[in-house]
């Protein structure tokens, strides 16, 4: 379902824009229409550097359908104010004309000023409020038949009015649609599909953007990732570190936030096999953080998405809110001073350094970043808090040197040459058959790591050579020790579980300070299988500080030591857990971009090596690497191509 050539489905592309509403009335703009506001709004974003908007036509605004009723409280017909709907397109969808053409005056001056749109149809859920026609207010819109007849009319009318409009980039279902009622798994689905096929069948040029919150892999999730990508084109995060789990516990400049919407987003794509766009990101206003920091903040994280093929970046908002006092700005503060721009006018940092990201991504003279190299595989099963596993999976692995891509247990394992499967729990984790297919990889060369909270493994002693003594719950985190006795690290790590262990013939690798085994290493035919009695990754999901703190215990060396053999095997290799690198072959292989981002607010040094036979050709952004040693700004970021 792919489009071809479009800038959110094309690999490698990026753009960079924002959520709009309008500077004078947000929400309230199509009711309260000032056209030389919008034109002046479209006019300042586009000379600021930004590409693309997001844009809401208001549902109550744009078919505005009341029920009138009879007898008994018995429903007649459907109109607008007194009128009957008139026997016009328009009118047989319930869509009011007078709204449509202040649309096609915002889509003509984004055509004028170079910007395109994303367009969010079904905009009922909006900044903590539910906007929907008079007449269906006590229904549930998901699920109710009359409500859904009306949205896909409302739907199929609007893009066929628009479909040949230059500036529209693509169709998005809405905003955060799964916040606008309850629904099952099954009437999610239907749902999503009554809307997605309306677009296409009125346009099927463009891509569908999901335009969803907060996706589950699970098989027993109601909006799950799969769901949603076998019925759109493009899968959207909106991952806001305040609101996300796990996200609010470090300062938003810090590696933990820094990586949040990238690992996110490639939790969608990779799980999915479509594009991911990180649609909504902003740090909430300044009783979070200051605007350099913020604008510290956006910097790290567009490098990040770009790095990883995540599809481009959307600010919320546009421009701050505070002066409005209507619903939802007179109920929520977090939707008050969110915006690039203030009240009045001025740019804030946060847009400059977008901008300046853009000009510098520009200069590189390619549109398109080749793919980056991925070592491993990390597994998401059920029973387990799937996106702390994952969370910390992805930041531990780019603070020991390498990358990963994400895959859920109930599909067919991908080609790797290392498998993580972190925190695993329950008994229903995944299938026999997938477990032995796991093993099978081990035995033909692969390595396999495994932590454990409280899963019940079968078959286990005879492939790992360790088996389980006692069970019990445990009291206190674990304190083991990594590393030889003259190098080696304190990790404490906690659990719900405590597995006494005995060794049959694996390779202890680290025990509790009373000498109970915690991590072990085996050979398995031509592979090596790796096991940790405690939960790491669901662990530091918890843990505040675990990942910056200076002095924090580096757990990152836990994963160095499982991927050793991949990391030797990559280009580029620096020893400074707060830089992550990304590598992109190009040229058929003899010459590789690489990507250092700094993911702390401090300036750093890390030495950098390369693999026998390659050099640095040049610096495209940043300083240029000085003996071994490369420099990396605050929040930033060094481009180097490197020609073997």
């Amino acid at each position: 379902m792919m489009k071809d050539g479009n800038v959110l489905t094309t690999p490698g592309t990026f753009v960079i824009g924002c959520n709009y509403w309008a500077s004078h009335a947000g929400t309230s703009m199509w009711s309260d229409w000032r056209p030389g506001v919008v034109d002046a709004d479209l006019r300042q974003l586009a000379e600021e550097g930004q590409q693309v908007l997001r844009v809401f036509p208001l549902w109550p605004d744009f078919q505005p359908l009341t029920q009138l009723y009879g007898g008994g409280g018995q429903p007649v017909e459907l109109r607008t104010g007194e009128e009957p709907l008139p026997d016009t397109d328009a009118g047989r969808a319930g869509v009011s004309e007078e709204m449509m053409d202040r649309f096609r005056f915002l889509a003509d001056r984004a055509e004028v000023y170079g910007l395109r749109l994303l367009v969010g149809l079904v905009t009922g859920w909006m900044s903590g409020r539910l906007f929907v026609p008079p007449a269906f207010e006590r229904l549930n819109v998901l699920t109710d038949p009359m409500a859904v007849i009306w949205e896909v009319r409302f739907v199929r009318h609007f893009v066929r009015t628009f479909r040949n409009h230059p500036a529209i980039l693509a169709w998005d279902l809405g905003n955060e649609c799964n916040c606008m009622a309850a629904a099952s798994r099954e009437e999610a689905w239907v749902w999503t599909n009554a809307v997605a096929g309306a677009i296409r069948q009125e346009d099927a040029t463009r891509p569908i953007v999901s335009g969803m919150h907060s996706l589950s892999p699970s098989r027993s999730g109601t909006w799950r990732i799969q769901d949603q990508a076998e019925l759109t084109d493009v899968l959207t995060t909106h991952p806001y570190p305040i609101f996300t789990p796990h996200c609010d516990q470090d300062p938003i400049n810090t590696i933990r936030n820094g990586l949040h919407a990238t690992a996110e987003t490639r939790l969608y794509s990779d799980i999915a096999g479509v594009a991911g766009l990180a649609e909504e990101l902003g740090t909430l206003g300044p009783f979070v953080c200051s605007e350099d920091v913020a604008a510290s903040y956006v910097r790290m994280v567009l490098y990040s998405l770009w790095a990883h093929d995540c599809h481009g970046l959307l600010w919320w908002c546009a421009y701050d809110q505070k002066h409005l006092t209507g619903a939802p700005y007179d109920w929520d503060p977090y939707e008050r001073e969110l915006g690039l721009v203030r009240a009045d006018r001025e740019p804030k940092p946060v847009l400059q350094e977008m901008r300046s990201f853009r000009e510098r991504i520009e200069r590189l003279g390619s549109t398109e970043l080749p793919a980056h190299t991925a070592e491993a595989v990390c597994i998401l099963s059920e029973g387990q808090d799937q996106w702390g596993a994952a969370y910390s999976a992805f930041v531990l692995a780019k603070q020991a040197g390498f990358d990963l891509r994400f895959q859920y247990g109930d599909q067919p394992l991908r080609d790797a040459s290392l498998y993580l499967v972190p925190s695993l729990s329950g008994s229903r984790y995944f299938s026999r058959r997938f477990w032995l297919d796991l093993l099978k990889r081990a035995e033909e060369g692969a390595t396999v790591y495994i932590s454990h909270r409280d899963a019940m493994l079968v078959p286990f002693a005879e492939y790992f050579r360790v088996e389980v003594v006692t069970r019990e719950r445990r009291t206190a985190p674990a304190e083991i020790a990594l590393g030889g006795s003259q190098h080696s690290v304190s990790l404490p790590i906690g659990g719900p579980i405590r597995l006494n262990l005995r060794s049959t013939g694996a390779r202890v690798l680290a025990n509790e300070v009373d000498g109970n085994p915690v991590f072990t290493r085996t050979a398995l035919g031509k592979g090596t299988l790796y096991f940790l009695s405690l939960p790491l990754e669901t662990y530091l999901s918890e843990t505040p500080g675990a990942f910056h703190l200076t002095g924090a215990p580096p757990y990152w060396r836990l994963y160095a030591q499982v991927a050793s053999a991949q990391i030797a095997k990559r280009i580029v290799r620096e020893d400074h857990p707060m830089v992550g690198v990304t590598e992109h072959p190009e040229g058929g292989g003899a010459s590789c971009l690489a990507i250092l981002i700094n993911y702390s607010p401090e300036p750093v040094r890390t030495n950098l090596s390369l693999a026998a036979g390659w050099s640095v050709a040049e610096t495209l952004v940043g300083e240029p690497p000085r003996n071994g040693v490369c420099a990396i700004a605050a929040n930033d970021a060094t481009v180097l191509r490197l020609r073997r």
